[in-house]
């Protein structure tokens, strides 16, 4: 099994926390160069320290604020004046505040719709033409169960991720005769600052404690607990690696089970 990423370019979006700093170390394991991209430079810095760089990778990093999706793009144009080859991009975003879907306002949709799609949107244009060229290319969107079963109190994020796996179904069609593929990693309940804003919002609005929501979470999961980083990452390498030449324009769970569609 070819999982072997050296001489690959790799932009990793939202790479300095969680799964997405857990995507990135991973990708620098299997040899490739690494481009981390968030909004603080201080933990760019430090993150791209601890990439992998055994293989000779240069690695190197942007500073993008997605809620600011035209400075995105005049970034990444800088960017591609400097790198004549992207391999693989992993979209990657915080997922938009919890709440009902009756309660949002207009702008929350708007806010979101931006920060998610038409940043990746906006990203997979700008190298798309590099992967056409090199004759090979990985587009991962890291979304959420969701897309297959709304999550209740997460009515904006259950509409956005929706149009963000539409989305990417309907370019995979579009790129499968390049050599290019687009999936969609789909992380269940997993141990970053994301959850522990979930917890923490519904022990404000419960009054029960943390710990008691936590166990009722894990609860519902057949593994019984919350995943690690690290394991929605090995899914998304995967992905990423020449041995996923053939998967294409599909939603992968990793979510211990949890969720009750097939």
């Amino acid at each position: 099994m070819n999982l072997d990423l050296t001489n690959k370019r790799a932009i990793v979006c939202g790479s300095t926390q969680g799964i997405g700093k857990a995507i990135a170390l991973e990708l620098a394991q299997l040899g490739a160069s690494v481009t981390l991209v968030a909004r603080n430079e201080a933990t760019l810095q430090e993150t791209a320290r601890e990439l992998d760089s055994s293989k000779g990778q240069q690695h190197d990093y942007l500073v993008a604020d997605f809620s600011k999706p035209e400075e995105v793009v005049q970034q990444l144009q800088v960017y591609l004046q400097q790198h004549e080859q992207v391999h693989i991009l992993v979209n990657n975003t915080g997922g938009p505040a919890g709440g009902p879907i009756t309660n949002a306002k207009p702008e929350e949709f708007l806010n979101a719709f931006n920060m998610h799609l038409i940043n990746n949107h906006n990203l997979a244009q700008a190298v798309i033409p590099l992967m056409k060229e090199a004759g090979y290319g990985r587009i991962i969107n890291i979304i959420s169960t969701s897309v297959k079963q709304p999550l209740h109190g997460l009515g904006v994020s259950n509409t956005i991720r929706g149009a963000v796996a539409s989305w990417a179904k309907t370019m995979a069609n579009e790129l499968g005769p390049y050599g290019i593929t687009v999936n969609n990693v789909l992380p269940g309940s997993t141990h970053t600052g994301r959850i522990t804003a979930i917890i923490e919002s519904r022990s404000e609005k419960t009054g029960r404690s943390q710990a008691e929501i936590q166990q009722e979470m894990e609860a519902e999961i057949p593994a019984r607990r919350f995943a690690e980083p690290e394991e929605v990452a090995a899914a998304a390498a995967f992905l990423a690696t020449p041995a996923a030449a053939y998967i294409n324009g599909i939603n992968v769970p990793v979510d211990g089970g949890r969720t009750g569609s097939l």
